[in-house]
């Protein structure tokens, strides 16, 4: 890449990050469509891998104190097997199907989440460990896993920094799993590893501008911009 596209995947970082932090997801929805257009999807995706662990990190860190430790606990001893599964599918597959009924997924949960009388809030936390099994598996074979537990994080009870900050851990040990994997395939070449940490600077400074911006927000105006990442991420899924 040239300096022109290198200031492109940097300000594209930066945005993807502050909205991860402020919600949690998005990483993917943003930057991995740039990395892609300058990369290549087989490049772009364990580029976007090592994206995702700064992102992770950082917004683990800003919201520490407010980490819901048994939903990741849960939904980490679920995650990790299958996460391994489904990366290992990933390097020898194409699963444009999956991805599809990914999106279908996230849209349907937007419409119960308006429609249903009455949400159940509060389930416990063991409930994380089913549903860590399946999304860990779906995170291996795409990336978004941020979008995808956003139905069952909202549906907990979680809210702002609560949410951010235990989405960002159970989703930066999942990452790592991923990371390894793909280290394993020889998939996290010399340029890749550039380009990732490359990336590092950008995400950090994004992350804590999120946090920044969080502390404006109120609770309801923080759900319905989940809710609109969440469409904006079917539909990518279901149509790209």
């Amino acid at each position: 890449m040239d300096w022109i596209e290198v200031v492109i995947v940097l300000a594209t970082g930066f945005v993807a990050a502050t909205l991860g932090s402020l919600t949690g997801a998005g990483v993917t929805v943003v930057l991995l469509p740039v990395l892609i257009f300058f990369l290549g999807i087989r490049m772009a995706s364990p580029v976007e891998t090592l994206a995702l662990v700064a992102s992770t990190l950082g917004r683990t860190w800003l919201y520490r104190r407010e980490i819901v430790l048994p939903v990741v606990g849960w939904f980490v001893l679920g995650g990790l097997p299958s996460v391994l599964l489904g990366t290992l599918l990933f390097t020898r597959s194409s699963p444009e199907l999956l991805t599809r009924l990914f999106g279908v997924f996230l849209l349907l949960m937007v419409l119960w989440r308006r429609f249903a009388p009455q949400p159940p809030e509060k389930h416990a936390a063991a409930w994380f460990l089913p549903i860590g099994l399946v999304l860990g598996f779906l995170q291996g074979i795409t990336s978004g896993l941020g979008s995808m537990m956003a139905p069952f994080y909202l549906a907990f009870g979680l809210r702002k920094g609560a949410y951010v900050g235990t989405a960002a851990l159970g989703a930066l040990i999942i990452i790592l799993s991923k990371l390894a994997v793909f280290g394993q395939q020889a998939f996290l070449t010399r340029e890749v590893l550039l380009y990732g940490f490359m990336l590092f600077p950008a995400i950090f400074a994004g992350s804590w501008f999120g946090r920044v911006i969080m502390n404006r927000i109120s609770e309801r105006a923080f759900v319905v911009l989940i809710e609109v990442l969440m469409v904006v991420s079917g539909l990518l899924f279901l149509f790209r």
